[in-house]
């Protein structure tokens, strides 16, 4: 019997387990590895688990199956696997709860899936800290690991790294558990466990065996109920494990249990819990010193009667040797009962000293390196060591997060529009966009990105000789970008931002942001000829600036229901935003009472006459919709994360999310955007505005505004994007849209959802992935909704399936009245 063989019989007591809780599997994550993209989701029978595709979680990889044979004697999830022969880390992108404790548990099932009968050595990582390393040490060919692990961000990455040439690392399911935080003091703590029962009867999915060691034990049960256990331990206890107890063969032994470690340098945390299961008599007492490798953690120590307690070192031990751990409980001379024990859970301490990368740069770059289709290690982009694209800070504390100063995209072949989600790339220095095929225009938002001291663009590489490169100097200042053309005779010189005047170009339309007169009004709309389209704050005209450029021109009207107020917020709002999802802002009038606004022209107006089918309008696709629903949270989370101070807009619907030529989608209308509050304050207090059946109901009822009431909006424009109904419809079984959602799906009439024009052409995964992130983000209330880094990170990951799907991104484009082809070139890699 191996070390690990003895550990695993050791970590529980009892096989058969029990648990009063809810039983509704919140927040598990179960992936069976290596299940096709396409099969659906399904519910283990013994366990009543429900296991869904890895696919969309992991970037790469095969399926392998068990032989048939050796597959029948598992659960379900087991008998597949994913293999990963091409790179060196391979990471699952899993969603999960900032500061929540989770069981994290990894299955490794061999069975010579391969032929070749050499189970693989690797290591496996969670974020970019090694875990363990996975090896053959099991009899029968499986490994069980597991760590409890509290989430540094609302992203985690479990990784598998190939240690060796000859190996290729595999796994057969990965598994996910939210715990309380009253569990387990420890953090980040190594779970050493194979069991045999688990979920349903054990509520949070730890796994128990009962104790089958060298010498048989003898236990006492509570069978005839005399004593009426009440389970209100922390740890949430399965009944069976707390209703029968192990004690030594002779009374008046101690009980004593040994096993080994991997290391005499382990730190060890012992976990031991006990009830009285006997009715004592007068005369009868229970205690006994409870001693760990040699220390004594508890003297004199009674059971509580119909009380489950857990005793644990508050401090970590190590053993003398690694097969030397010992856990004695010693009867005491006074004591007339032998010592008795219900469960023992054994941990072993994982020190992960390492600082990850921000959030907010793993976010970016994952939009970034899915948009341009880069093939690179997944997970973590600065660590263990960067991305062959990428230049990270250099902390020596481990409490800092890293963040990527430098991304060279040089000679890459990247196509396409130049990505926004770089802007969100605060502290990225240098940026290299040379020697590829990308739009020539240079993005507003760079000259908004403070860190950036210069910017190799790709307008000026395409036909440079072997011995010259042009640089493009980012000039950031607060209306313009600087375009320095500098011929240079080396690869690199940097430039500064700050260059003389003569060296700036004059700024294009979107960033000439200037006071027009009335009459330059009426000139550049030919004195208000052409009607776009007409709002609460008047009408829109086409217009054009400078007899090339066109504008849609907003003209308050003398009836309107806005007024200089929300004319002023506006402005003045556009002025300091920038983002290449919110509509920009060519200028203003204000001339006594003649107020208007000069914004860039959208050629396709909005998403609502898209999907209403009005007549002249596109039909949009799925993946086409997937698109525009990510780029409008694009410009939603830079609303919220990248203004200073934050804003909050007020008025998302699919009316005001805009289509420019090629279905690109723009935020518009912030006449009724506030500054959210920063520092301690959690909402601002304010009078309540919004569109029917958009409007949050918790703001509605306390007029408490926080950035979660546009996340509430925005999952109403998502039910609509997914089911092309109105938001309010008087006729329905349910009048909103949301409620009759959560109606049709408690019916189990789930395709009736899906806008039937469609025609089936979706991507079923996909559409219930973003059905489900529009439900959580109309949830009644504001704690319960996710906030839009999240929505976008949802929202790009289901664009990168549809991606990887097609096998290829396609230009967005009308093609004809009824019909649009999209692109999927936003998609960041799977979770």
């Amino acid at each position: 019997m191996t070390s690990r063989q003895l550990l695993f019989t050791l970590l529980g007591i009892f096989a058969i387990v029990q648990v009063v809780f809810s039983q509704d599997q919140e927040g598990f994550i179960s992936l069976d590895c290596g299940l096709l993209a396409d099969e659906p989701p399904y519910t283990d029978a013994s366990t009543k688990l429900s296991f869904s595709s890895d696919a969309k979680f992991v970037d790469g990889g095969k399926s392998g199956r068990l032989p048939k044979a050796l597959g029948a004697g598992y659960m379900r999830a087991y008998t597949t696997l994913r293999y990963f022969p091409d790179g060196t880390r391979n990471c699952y992108n899993l969603n999960v709860t900032q500061g929540t404790r989770y069981l994290v548990r990894a299955v490794f099932l061999y069975g010579n899936y391969d032929g070749l009968n050499i189970y693989p050595t690797f290591d496996l990582h969670i974020g970019r800290n090694w875990w363990a390393t996975v090896s053959d040490n099991m009899e029968d060919d499986s490994t069980f690991e597991e760590i409890i692990h509290i989430a540094t961000f609302n992203t985690l990455h479990v990784c598998l790294v190939k240690t060796h040439d000859a190996s290729v690392p595999f796994i057969s399911a990965l598994e996910l558990r939210p715990l309380s935080n009253n569990f387990y003091v420890t953090q980040n703590r190594h779970v050493l466990i194979r069991v045999l029962v688990r979920y349903p009867d054990d509520v949070h999915d730890r796994m128990w065996i009962s104790y089958d060691g060298d010498d048989e034990l003898p236990t006492i049960k509570n069978g005839t109920a005399a004593i009426n256990v009440e389970n209100y331990n922390p740890y949430d206890l399965p009944q069976a494990a707390i209703m029968s107890a192990a004690i030594p063969a002779n009374v008046s032994s101690t009980l004593v249990f040994s096993w080994g470690t991997s290391s005499s340098t382990d730190q060890i945390f012992i976990y031991i819990h006990f009830v009285e299961l006997q009715v004592l008599r007068g005369n009868e007492t229970r205690t006994f010193d409870i001693v760990v490798n040699g220390n004594n953690i508890s003297q004199y120590y009674s059971p509580k009667k119909s009380m489950v307690d857990t005793v644990y070192n508050k401090v970590p031990f190590s053993c003398d040797s690694v097969t030397n751990c010992s856990l004695e409980l010693r009867k005491t001379p006074s004591s007339t009962l032998p010592p008795l024990v219900n469960a023992i859970e054994f941990f072993t301490v994982v020190e992960i000293p390492e600082s990850a990368t921000n959030e907010n740069d793993v976010i970016a770059i994952d939009t970034i390196r899915a948009a341009y289709a880069l093939s690179n290690q997944s997970g973590d982009p600065c660590v263990p060591k960067p991305s062959i694209y990428l230049q990270c800070s250099n902390y020596t504390d481990p409490s800092k997060l890293l963040r990527i100063i430098s991304l060279n995209l040089s000679s890459t072949g990247l196509s396409g529009i130049i990505s926004p989600a770089i802007v969100n790339l605060t502290k990225l220095q240098v940026l290299d966009l040379s020697r590829n095929k990308l739009a020539r225009e240079v993005p507003e938002f760079l000259a908004y990105m403070d860190s950036l001291l210069f910017l190799l663009h790709p307008m000026f590489s395409a036909n440079t000789s072997s011995k010259k490169k042009f640089l493009v100097a980012g000039v950031a200042s607060a209306v313009s970008i600087a375009i320095v053309l500098v011929v240079l005779l080396v690869l690199y010189i940097p430039v500064r931002r700050k260059q003389s005047s003569k060296e700036v170009q004059r700024p294009s339309i979107e960033t000439a942001k200037r006071r027009f007169t009335y009459s330059e009004i009426k000139a550049m709309t030919n004195k208000f000829q052409r009607i776009l389209g007409e709002g609460g704050f008047g009408i829109i005209y086409h217009g054009h600036l400078n007899d090339n450029q066109e504008v849609a021109v907003k003209v308050l009207s003398q009836s309107s229901s806005q007024g200089y107020k929300q004319f002023k917020a506006e402005v003045e709002l556009l002025m300091r935003v920038h983002h290449i999802n919110l509509v920009s802002l060519a200028g203003y009038c204000e001339e006594k009472d003649h107020l208007a606004l000069v914004y860039e022209y959208m050629a396709n107006r909005d998403l609502k006459e898209h999907l209403s089918g009005k007549e002249g309008t596109s039909f949009l696709d799925w993946p086409c919709r997937l698109r525009i629903a990510a780029e409008a949270a694009l410009g939603l989370e830079y609303l919220h994360t990248g203004c200073k101070p934050p804003m909050i807009h007020r008025d998302v619907k699919s009316t005001n999310i805009l289509l420019n030529e090629d279905f690109q989608a723009k935020i518009g209308d912030f006449g009724l955007s506030r500054s959210f509050p920063v520092g301690s304050q959690t909402h601002v207090s304010t009078v309540v505005v919004g569109t029917p059946g958009f409007l949050d109901p918790e703001y509605f009822q306390t007029q408490r505004l926080s950035e979660k009431s546009d996340v509430y909006s925005f999952g109403i424009v998502l039910l609509e994007i997914i089911t092309n109904q109105l938001v309010i419809d008087q006729t329905r079984e349910r009048p909103h849209i949301a409620e009759w959602v959560r109606f049709v799906l408690s019916t189990g009439d789930i395709e009736s959802i899906l806008d039937p024009n469609l025609k089936g052409n979706y991507e079923s995964s996909t559409a219930w992935k973003v059905l489900e992130l529009a439900m959580s983000c109309s949830r009644p209330y504001s704690a319960e909704r996710p906030n839009m880094a999240q929505i976008v990170h949802e929202l790009n990951e289901c664009l990168m399936y549809e991606n990887s799907r097609r096998g290829k991104s396609q230009d967005v484009s009308s093609k004809s009245s009824n019909e649009v082809n999209t692109s999927t070139e936003m998609a960041p890699m799977p979770r």
